[in-house]
């Protein structure tokens, strides 16, 4: 979840699971994944120094044996206004032979996260922990989630663009971060980052509309449409300023579409541009696409000449 908006949560180590802020929104999310991401973070914040601080020993888990490798994700997410997405994330665990990885408590996860690994901007997870088949004594392969949840406001626009990832794993050993007893130097946890980059962007629309229709061969066709993209701030799409636009073309019996020309949306994001008048066939506008936004491909707009 939104790393921002829960860093003063986790200052309190001993605060129970007050922590559950890290986790998903209460909305989409049931009871055991706000606890399993509270009961990490906990120990994450323990194992990390905090503002410039660093952690006594006897506040801290001890390393565990765990490294990570093999990472995969997609090359970029597209992220609305308001649906949750959801994409896949693969990666080699390999561990030592007396990190029991198949304990009830044992737990792994994929990260993404914005800015540095030290003080990250924001950081992304999944709503459950990853999932691991053993391939030998000492690995495993392990597939899981990042989960997005744009109307709950985890992301902003200054987001979109570039992110890294980690995966992390921590050994709880019978130990209950909530319970009076609770002993962190017997827990392990290894986190290791910079394992793969992704691109979450601000998912776009285009339009396009050709008219007048029918019209007269030799007169003058005007082309409009609009590029818009998520406005994570906001929760609604806003135009897309100044962009570069294909106006393309294809025949009635054709396949193929030719670029006609090349025009920029306005302040409003609006596409507006004239043809002449030729044969029968369909318009359409297609964007390239940026680091913070996906490339979009209006559906072709049929003219009927006569």
């Amino acid at each position: 979840m939104r790393n921002r908006a829960t860093v003063a949560a986790v200052s309190a180590l001993s605060g129970a699971l007050a922590l559950s802020a890290f986790a998903v929104p209460a909305a989409q999310a049931d009871d055991s994944a706000v606890s399993y991401r509270a009961a990490v973070a906990k120990v994450r914040q323990a194992a990390q120094a905090e503002s410039g601080r660093a952690v006594a020993a006897e506040d801290q888990p001890y390393a565990l044996d765990v490294s990570f490798s093999n990472f995969k994700i997609a090359k970029a997410v597209k992220v609305g206004t308001t649906n949750h997405v959801a994409t896949t994330v693969t990666y080699t665990m390999t561990h030592g032979a007396d990190v029991k990885i198949t304990a009830a408590d044992f737990i792994t996860d994929p990260i993404l996260y914005r800015g540095s690994s030290a003080a990250p901007d924001n950081m992304l997870y999944g709503n459950k922990p990853a999932k691991c088949t053993a391939t030998s004594a000492t690995t495993a392969d392990c597939k899981g989630t990042i989960d997005f949840y744009p109307g709950s406001h985890e992301l902003a626009n200054s987001d979109a663009g570039t992110w890294r990832a980690a995966a992390e794993a921590t050994a709880f050993n019978g130990q209950k971060p909530a319970g009076e007893t609770f002993d962190i130097t017997k827990v392990g946890y290894k986190k290791q980052d910079g394992l793969a980059t992704t691109l979450v962007q601000r998912h776009s629309k285009l339009t396009v509309n050709a008219a007048p229709e029918p019209v007269k061969k030799g007169k003058p066709i005007t082309v409009t449409g609009k590029l818009s993209r998520a406005n994570w701030d906001r929760g609604t799409y806003n135009g897309y300023v100044s962009q570069p636009v294909n106006l393309q073309f294809r025949k009635k019996d054709s396949n193929t579409y030719t670029t006609v020309k090349t025009i920029k949306t306005n302040a409003t994001g609006e596409l507006k541009t004239t043809v002449t008048a030729s044969v029968d066939g369909y318009f359409r506008y297609t964007f390239a696409g940026t680091t913070t936004t996906p490339a979009a491909t209006a559906t072709g707009d049929f003219v009927d000449v006569q």
